[in-house]
């Protein structure tokens, strides 16, 4: 394949002009906040499970609490009533009244029971709230820097968007410099090459391997014409002489 000596070198600033966008569209793809952005969503799930354990948990208790105070409010009426009943004179007999004193006795002591029981329910109560106070901030404190890393994201993902529109924007003027079966070469060659289709060669180094050129590749492109499209031989990229070259 032939083309002009300068459309060779204006492929270059097309090759340029891709990588550079390239690179946008990598950082685009690749956000610095991601790493820490899927730490926190593996963090915010653990604790959002442990909340939904956590709140069984005081669920659980609160019913137990209910209960307590139930029990505690059923035996505290009872006695109530006893007491009227032996205030009101309603019971002369003395061992009827022997024997609800010996009752009011006991409904003290399971009253006592009880409310130990209470207690003791109310302070896990308490615990497991306070345990879910702690996983509820925990997650607040979790959204509020998925929010910051979010937003820093997405403003950053906005900025590359418009600079790789206004990169991109420069190629058809590139492109319109350039013979058809030349850029039809080098967009063959970008996509099996990773990208890089075309390489200066300068102080005698292919600028799309890296790899340098010996003293008999050398010879022979220096032998060859200038409107002649060179191929590295090594990796089969186009080769484009520069002043640079070391020819």
């Amino acid at each position: 394949m032939n083309a002009d000596p300068a459309a060779q070198l204006r492929l270059l600033d097309l090759q340029a002009l891709d990588s550079q966008v390239d690179q946008l569209r990598h950082q685009r793809a690749n956000p610095a906040e991601a790493a820490e952005i899927k730490d926190l969503l593996g963090r915010r799930s653990d604790v959002d499970g442990r909340i939904r354990d956590q709140r069984i948990v005081v669920d659980d208790l609160a019913v137990a609490q209910a209960k307590a105070d139930a029990d505690v409010e059923q035996v505290k009426a009872r006695r109530t009533r006893d007491r009227d009943r032996m205030d009101s004179g309603a019971v002369a007999n003395p061992k009827d009244l022997e024997r609800m004193q010996h009752e009011l006795e006991s409904l003290e002591r399971r009253i006592a029971t009880l409310e130990d029981e209470e207690l003791e329910v109310m302070e896990q109560l308490e615990e497991a709230q306070s345990a879910m106070a702690e996983l509820t901030s925990a997650i607040d404190e979790l959204d509020g820097r998925l929010g910051e890393l979010t937003t820093s994201r997405d403003e950053r993902a906005a900025s590359l968007d418009a600079e790789i529109a206004s990169v991109a924007a420069g190629r058809p003027a590139i492109v319109a410099d350039l013979p058809d079966d030349l850029v039809a070469l080098y967009e063959k060659l970008r996509a099996n090459k990773g990208g890089i289709g075309v390489g200066a060669l300068r102080a005698r180094q292919c600028g799309g391997c890296q790899l340098t050129l010996d003293a008999g590749e050398i010879a022979e492109i220096r032998a060859t014409p200038a409107n002649v499209v060179l191929r590295h031989e090594e990796c089969q990229r186009i080769l484009v002489r520069t002043p640079e070259s070391g020819l």
